[in-house]
């Protein structure tokens, strides 16, 4: 079958090959792949994720195409959408049903297929900040995938909600998902925040960092500006600050966290942002324009 594998020798690591197909374990299902979508940090960082000729992909949906042996999850035939590290961007993908969610006959594959890596990250990093009511929650690089997520679910949640971008123009549509504030570049608050979901990392984790209420934490979910993390601790300590920092990650199993996503989807209050959609063919573009930061929110591939 077709795939998209890692390639350290391309101009961006990916190349079409023709692999085995997969062979599913008791608990898997093997799903037809219509759809699957890109994530800035696992083309970002493959080397670090991905052996030469792995098959790239964390998100794909499709349909079952062979159930899972041991009973558990969806019929054969059913739409669904699944989470994994690997192994999405291929004609077939077997997966955990642990990790697959059923897609409702509204929504479009393409548009789940957007939903589980970006989405249960943004979903899973608002709920770890607690409660934030009223409260003021920043988010930088909010405008790419999980950071459109992000704005959404905080806004959702009640948190007054202060956007960071790279650029004026990548801050398209985020009032619009419920920011209340926007800021570019290395601005950051001119009043202390409660809660930090930080996609950036460098001078912006360390700037937002100093600027947490007491008990207010930061989590580091994403290191898209590459920049050294370095924490100013007595700029911290001059504000006044006691607040926290936590490594971030998401936490499997992810079909129930995907389901709750595609619920709100269903429901129009949630938006995927897909900001680029092609045939898989023209993978390479979409790559290419996704890390020059061409892309505001999620890029997708049809495989069909």
């Amino acid at each position: 079958m077709r795939a998209l594998v890692y390639d350290p020798t391309t101009a961006h690591g990916v190349r079409f090959d023709e692999i085995d197909e997969p062979r599913p374990g008791p608990s898997e299902v093997l799903i037809r792949v219509e759809a699957a979508s890109l994530n800035f940090g696992e083309l970002a960082f493959a080397e670090r994720q991905l052996r030469p000729g792995e098959v790239f992909g964390k998100d794909a949906s499709g349909v079952v195409v062979q159930a899972a042996a041991d009973g558990s999850g969806p019929a054969e035939g059913t739409r669904v959408v699944s989470f994994a590290g690997t192994g999405g961007w291929a004609q077939l993908r077997a997966a955990d049903t642990a990790n697959v969610a059923v897609v409702p006959d509204s929504i479009d594959l393409g548009e789940a297929a957007a939903v589980p890596a970006a989405g249960v990250t943004a979903l899973q990093a608002v709920r770890r900040l607690g409660s934030v009511l009223g409260r003021r929650v920043l988010v930088t690089g909010a405008s790419g995938g999980v950071g459109r997520f992000a704005v959404q679910l905080a806004a959702q949640a009640g948190a007054h909600v202060i956007a960071s971008v790279g650029a004026p123009e990548r801050a398209e549509g985020l009032e619009k998902l419920g920011a209340a504030e926007i800021l570019t570049g290395s601005a950051l608050p001119d009043a202390p925040v409660y809660g930090v979901l930080d996609n950036v990392g460098g001078r912006l984790l360390s700037g937002a960092f100093a600027l947490l209420e007491p008990g207010g934490v930061l989590l580091s979910i994403g290191w898209a500006s590459r920049e050294p993390d370095v924490l100013h601790l007595e700029e911290a300590r001059m504000r006044g600050g006691h607040g926290r920092l936590e490594p971030f990650a998401v936490s499997a199993p992810f079909a129930a966290d995907t389901s709750d996503l595609l619920h709100l989807l269903e429901q129009g209050r949630l938006d995927p942002q897909i900001g680029w959609r092609t045939p898989w063919d023209q993978a390479e573009q979409a790559v290419e324009a996704l890390l020059t930061r061409r892309i505001q929110g999620k890029a997708v591939l049809d495989l069909v």
